[in-house]
């Protein structure tokens, strides 16, 4: 079986969310204070297992801009500088189930 592929991705600043559509039917939104506290940068995530830091105070966050990553992913810019987290969609598809 093939992996969902994003059809749509909608950056809703007044919901502060990302909705995305995918290829196997499911809608799903995801919030921006999610997707800058769960980036998947290394900033975040750290360099090795158990050093993820928890960032806090994102509440108020926005998207600024995305762009393309190749065919498999997006980097986002947020409003408060963070820039180098690539979500891929089997990422994106992940957070976004776990925030329904």
């Amino acid at each position: 079986m093939s992996r969902p592929w994003p059809s749509e991705l909608v950056f809703s600043a007044g919901k502060r969310a990302l909705d995305i559509r995918f290829d196997d039917g499911r809608d799903m939104s995801i919030p921006f204070e999610t997707l800058r506290v769960e980036s998947p940068s290394a900033e975040v995530q750290g360099h090795g297992p158990g050093q993820k830091k928890t960032i806090t105070g994102k509440q108020d966050v926005r998207v600024t801009a995305a762009e393309p990553v190749g065919r498999y992913a997006v980097r986002l810019v947020f409003d408060d500088g963070h820039d180098s987290g690539i979500f891929t969609w089997d990422y994106l598809y992940a957070l976004g189930e776990s925030a329904a």
